[in-house]
C-alpha cells in the first residue's frame, strides 16, 4: 500500500516519561505504516531542555511558528524533586509556559466523548469546551522568598524613567512574594480567538474572572472582553443565534455543574488549567481530552492536556507493561495530521486523521479499553488491555 504523502512538515516536539513511550509507539504502529512522516524534530526531554538552558524549547516554538503547525508530547516542569532526579543545573521553567507565550495564543480543551462513558456531572449532555487564555499570569512569574521584616513594593519604571510605586505589604517577618503580569493585545487577542470559536462552532462563548477582588487586573480582562464583543462581534453572534455571557468565576463554576454543556468557557491562564482538567476527568479520564493552541495568527500546536504520567513510568522502568491511556496522544497526532492537510489541501491526509479517531472510539465503544475508562465504563469493558495491547487493537482496525 502506497503511504499518504506529507507536502509540509510538522514540528515534532517530544517529551518525557511514560507518555513519551507510547509516543513512540504511537508513530510505530498507528502513523508510520500509513503515513510518509515530515516532522521536524525536537527533543523537549527535561534534560535536553536544562542541557541548553532552554535553547531547544524557544527553537521548537520558533519551528511552531514557520510551519504553521506542531504536535506535542507532555514534558516535566521541573521541581527541586526533579532536579535532584534528573541531576539539573537549575529550576527549568514550564515549556508550555514558554511556547505559549511565543505564540500568544489560547488554547482550546474539548472532551473526547464515547458511548459507554456517561459524564459524572449527570447534566452535562454536550461537549463543554474550555477557552484558555495561554499566556502570563503564574506562569510568567517572577517570585521571591524574604527572610525577615521589610518593605514589598511593586514599582513600574516607563520609558523615560519615571516611576509609579505601589506597597504591596510591610512584612512583619519571613515571606513569599510574587509578581505576574499581561498585555492588553494578549487578552484582545484572547478574547477575539474565543469568540471566534463559538461563532464557528455556534456555541454560547462563557468568561469568568474575579474582578470583584482584582479590580485592576482582572477588571481589565473583563473591560476588555466587552468591548471586543461590543465593536467586533455583537451583530454576528446575534445573527447566529448565540451570546457571550459573562459572570464571577465562583457563579460560573457553580452554574456549570448545572449545565447542559455545549458552550466554550473562557477562563484565565491559571483557572483554565485548573478548570479543564476537572472538565477532562468528570467525563472519564484525563486523557480523554483534546487541546489545541491557537495563535492569532493562524498557528496551531496539538498537544495531550494531561502530564507525563510519572507513576506509570516508575511501573514501566521495572519491566511492567502499564495500562495508560494513550489517547490524547492519539488525538494530538490526529488533530496535527488533519490540520497539516488542511492547509496543504492533502484531503486524504485528512481523512486518514478522522479514520484513525473513528477507530480509537470504536475499540472503546467496543469494549476494549484501559483501566481508567474500565472502572466507569457502562455497561462493564469487556477487556481490560495495556497500552500496546490497545494500540495494537487500533491498529488491526485500520
Amino acid at each position: 500500500m502506497a503511504k499518504i504523502q506529507m507536502k509540509n512538515a510538522i514540528a515534532e516536539l517530544d517529551g518525557d516519561e511514560m507518555t513519551r513511550v507510547l509516543w513512540d509507539v504511537i508513530k510505530e504502529k498507528l502513523l508510520i505504516p500509513f503515513v510518509d512522516l515530515n516532522l521536524e524534530y525536537y527533543d523537549l526531554g527535561l534534560k535536553k531542555r536544562d542541557d541548553s538552558n532552554d535553547a531547544i524549547t524557544y527553537e521548537a516554538a520558533e519551528a511552531i511558528k514557520r510551519l504553521g503547525v506542531g504536535v506535542k508530547c507532555a514534558t516535566i516542569t521541573s521541581n527541586q524533586e526533579r532536579v535532584k532526579e534528573y541531576s539539573l543545573k537549575q529550576l527549568t521553567p514550564s515549556p508550555n509556559g514558554i511556547i505559549r507565550a511565543e505564540l500568544d495564543g489560547t488554547v482550546f480543551r474539548k472532551p473526547i466523548l464515547v458511548k459507554n462513558i456517561q459524564a459524572t456531572v449527570s447534566s452535562w449532555k454536550k461537549p463543554l469546551v474550555l477557552g484558555r487564555h495561554a499566556y502570563g499570569d503564574v506562569y510568567k512569574n517572577c517570585e521571591m522568598a524574604v527572610e525577615g521584616p521589610g518593605k514589598a513594593e511593586l514599582v513600574f519604571t516607563d520609558a523615560n524613567g519615571n516611576e509609579k510605586r505601589q506597597t504591596i505589604m510591610e512584612m512583619k517577618g519571613p515571606g513569599i512574594l510574587q509578581g505576574i503580569h499581561n498585555t492588553e493585545k494578549s487578552i484582545e487577542s484572547f478574547a477575539r480567538a474565543c469568540f471566534l470559536y463559538g461563532l464557528s462552532e455556534k456555541i454560547h462563548v462563557w468568561f469568568a474572572t474575579k474582578d470583584t477582588i482584582s479590580k485592576t487586573y482582572d477588571g481589565t480582562f473583563k473591560e476588555i472582553f466587552q468591548r471586543i464583543y461590543d465593536e467586533e462581534f455583537k451583530s454576528d453572534f446575534e445573527a447566529a443565534g448565540i451570546e457571550y455571557f459573562y459572570t464571577l468565576i465562583d457563579d460560573a463554576v457553580a452554574r456549570i455543574m448545572k449545565h447542559e454543556g455545549g458552550i466554550l468557557w473562557a477562563c484565565k491562564n491559571y483557572d483554565g488549567d485548573v478548570m479543564s482538567d476537572m472538565v477532562a476527568s468528570a467525563n472519564g479520564s484525563l486523557a480523554m481530552m483534546t487541546s489545541v493552541l491557537v495563535s492569532p495568527d493562524g498557528k496551531f500546536e496539538y498537544e495531550a492536556a494531561h502530564g507525563t504520567v510519572q507513576r506509570h513510568y516508575y511501573r514501566y522502568q521495572k519491566g511492567e507493561k502499564t495500562s495508560t491511556n494513550p489517547v490524547a496522544l492519539i488525538f494530538a497526532w490526529t488533530g496535527a495530521l488533519a490540520k497539516r492537510g488542511e492547509l496543504d489541501e492533502t484531503p486524504e491526509l485528512i481523512q486518514f486523521a478522522q479514520k484513525l479517531e473513528e477507530k480509537t472510539l470504536e475499540v472503546i465503544e467496543d469494549g476494549i479499553m484501559t483501566g481508567d475508562l474500565a472502572l466507569i465504563a457502562e455497561p462493564k469493558a469487556s477487556r481490560v488491555v495495556n497500552s500496546w495491547e490497545f494500540i495494537d487493537e487500533i491498529a488491526k482496525r485500520l
